[in-house]
């Protein structure tokens, strides 16, 4: 399928939860925030239908994404779900690997193809000063069980102030080629003030080739990160919410002042 800018819509970026392990000073206040009540949460059945329904409009590459879905319950049991949907090639999965120790084998056994892993530092102060957490050490662990079990592709996403060779992101870089990882760099965005890069290493940021879409866990299909345009699945309905985002997704984005990278993902 097409938005009016002839671009190929074909991805669809599901986030799952707006709950998080860390409190990333990018992402998320310290003192956490007024979470989504769970009743207000897309039950795995209703993701699953949306799914189908976009697949059959043409989507055939899935990530999911939080706030961190590794803490919502029963996350490998939809990740079966969604890759029991005929007509998806891509299913991956954007985590900070805090749990993905315990969840890399049932993750990867029940469908998950590949992994991006959000790793900003490899020192443990920078990173529990940038996490307002301690949890390096799982982390890390993480991304060895994720390499033991056989994912043949993990990314490590790097946010960076402004380059690449900031010491933190060097670090990362040289533990990347290590561990035969790939890296790419995200330089710190802002929604309210319509703030974005393009990606280093990736195609995110660059609106003239964006082929996604996102379903929010409160239920509404965005057009664009950097966009309050959104429409409900529950007011509209799947295919009547996705022809709506498609008909209104910019040309490029601009602010957002509704959206928050814990509620819609990255």
């Amino acid at each position: 399928m097409k938005d009016n800018y002839n671009r190929d819509i074909t991805y669809l970026r599901i986030s799952v939860t707006d709950r998080c392990n860390l409190r990333c000073t990018y992402c998320m206040p310290e003192e956490g925030i007024d979470l989504i009540p769970h009743n207000d949460l897309l039950s795995f059945e209703d993701i699953v239908e949306f799914t189908r329904t976009a697949v059959s409009m043409g989507i055939n590459k899935v990530r999911l994404t939080g706030g961190e879905p590794l803490v919502r319950k029963g996350i490998v049991d939809l990740v079966r779900m969604l890759w029991n949907i005929e007509g998806i090639k891509d299913l991956s999965l954007t985590t900070n690997a805090v749990l993905l120790k315990e969840f890399a084998k049932p993750l990867k056994n029940a469908g998950l193809q590949r992994i991006n892993i959000s790793l900003d530092s490899l020192d443990k102060e920078r990173f529990a000063q940038i996490t307002r957490r301690d949890k390096l050490t799982e982390v890390l662990e993480g991304i060895e069980e994720a390499i033991r079990v056989g994912f043949k592709q993990i990314k490590l996403n790097c946010v960076i102030e402004k380059s690449k060779n900031e010491p933190d992101a060097v670090a990362v870089s040289k533990y990347a080629e290590e561990k035969g990882l790939q890296v790419r760099f995200i330089r710190t965005m802002n929604l309210e003030k319509g703030e974005f890069w393009i990606v280093d290493g990736g195609e995110g940021g660059n609106c003239s080739i964006c082929n996604r879409i996102r379903l929010s866990s409160c239920g509404k299909v965005l057009p664009c990160l950097f966009s309050d345009l959104g429409y409900s699945i529950r007011e509209f309905g799947n295919e009547k919410a996705i022809l709506l985002a498609l008909e209104n997704k910019p040309k490029s984005g601009t602010v957002s002042s509704n959206n928050q990278f814990y509620t819609v993902g990255g």
